[in-house]
Order: C-alpha cells, then sequence, then structure tokens
C-alpha cells in the first residue's frame, strides 16, 4: 500500500458503525499540501542515499516560516499508532529505501520553540545527555520535552501536551529522490504564526504564512544555525 492510499485508508477509517450509528473513534489529522521535492544544499535533488544516519537537518515545509526536520534514523522504522490529547492516530512509518528517513515539523508543541539561524533550542540528539533520559530522540531544551521519531514522534517525557506533526515523504525508487507532500498529526501553524509575528516577518520578508511548494532546498543544522543549545 503506498502512502497517498494509507493516509486515505486512516481518514475513511476514523468512523465507526455501531448500531447503524457511525461514531468518531480516532481523530485523524492528515492534511495533504502541495508536493514539493527536496533538494540539496547546492539546489539539486536530494537522494536517500545522501542523508547521513543520526545527523539534523532542516527544511521548510509546508509554509515558508515553518521548520521541519528531516532525519535518517539508521534504521527501519515501521508504522505505529501515535497517541496525544487530540486522539489516537496511525503514522506509517519510515520513507526511503530502508524505511529509515523521517520528517516532523521543527516547532515544538509546548512553548512553540523552533530553529532559528541564530540559535536552536530543539534538535535529534542520538546519545543520553544530561535531563535528556532517552537516546534517538528529539529534545527540547526550553522545558525538556522530548519526542520519538521512530514512533511517530509521540511525547517520552516532559510538558509537551501532544506529538510533533509528522511530514510525509515519498520516496521515488527509481531516482533515490523525496518529495514532502503534506503532514499527518496535530499542527501548530496558526499558533506559531500568531506568536512570533514579528520575528517571522523579520525573517522571512514578509512571507512566512506562504506556500513553499515546488522545490525545499535541505540544510544540515550545523550550518543553518549558528549556535544549538544543549541540554
Amino acid at each position: 500500500m503506498n502512502r497517498r492510499n494509507f493516509i486515505r485508508l486512516c481518514s475513511s477509517g476514523a468512523g465507526a458503525a455501531l448500531g447503524g450509528e457511525t461514531v468518531l473513534a480516532t481523530p485523524v489529522t492528515a492534511k495533504s499540501y502541495t508536493r514539493a521535492r527536496l533538494l540539496d544544499a547546492g539546489g539539486k535533488p536530494l537522494r536517500a542515499a545522501q542523508i547521513t544516519a543520526r545527523r539534523n537537518y532542516v527544511f521548510f515545509y509546508p509554509f515558508v516560516g515553518t521548520p521541519c526536520f528531516l532525519l535518517n534514523l539508521g534504521r527501519p522504522v515501521t508504522g505505529v499508532r501515535v497517541p496525544g490529547d487530540m486522539g489516537e492516530y496511525a503514522w506509517p512509518g519510515g520513507a526511503g529505501p530502508a524505511r529509515s528517513i523521517v520528517a516532523y515539523s521543527a516547532i515544538c508543541s509546548h512553548q512553540l520553540t523552533y530553529p532559528t539561524r541564530d540559535i536552536s533550542f530543539i534538535s535529534f540528539r542520538a546519545g543520553k545527555t544530561g535531563p535528556n533520559k532517552h537516546a534517538d530522540v528529539i529534545h527540547c531544551c526550553s522545558e525538556h520535552s522530548q519526542y520519538d521519531p521512530s514512533q511517530g514522534a509521540r511525547v517520552l517525557g516532559g510538558p509537551a501536551p501532544r506529538p510533533l506533526a509528522a511530514i510525509m515523504l515519498e520516496h521515488d525508487s527509481r531516482t533515490d529522490e523525496l518529495h514532502a507532500t503534506g503532514t499527518l498529526g496535530p499542527e501548530t501553524f496558526n499558533e506559531f504564526f500568531r506568536k512570533y509575528e514579528f520575528r517571522l516577518a523579520m525573517e522571512h520578508g514578509g512571507r512566512a504564512a506562504s506556500d513553499n511548494s515546488g522545490n525545499c532546498r535541505v540544510t544540515e543544522l550545523d550550518n543553518y544555525c549558528r549556535q544549538q543549545v544543549q541540554c
């Protein structure tokens, strides 16, 4: 089953028949956006083979001002049910030839912390350090929220109320290229734009909420951000 049909099945299966009445079982929030090809730092199509395992990459999707993490977890990850305060939903697992590549919104669901050019308090952490009790997690140092990228970015610890929204990826096995196609899970984009309206206008020239369709350039977080807070 391909990803598009998987999401369609999840959406259509959200209601269950009970005594002739349709009852909403789990609120699946899959949303399609304009399909966007991922590019490398030089502007060429990014291939799955180029993504180094357990390293932070960042790109912007589905809007010009909304950052996302792209991660190669170095091992296959299969689909799971993701719990959260808005109900469970089905996440289909990793993309790429080894099903090891995942992508998530880089906006923490607690205080909407996100990576900027100057500093980032949120990133993927391969090892356990200080208050980070888990390895291979996305950790936000603002209030120590932790998310498991191998489990649909479900919350492992801290005050985060819900998972990070997954960015749905399509992999072309012929070219090894990747495309972003939409989101799955709870989005925080509206709150994000409201909270950081002035800052985002300065960072993106007033285009932060514009559709980032067609092509999205992927950059290593080390090259994008001047300072990463480690905690």
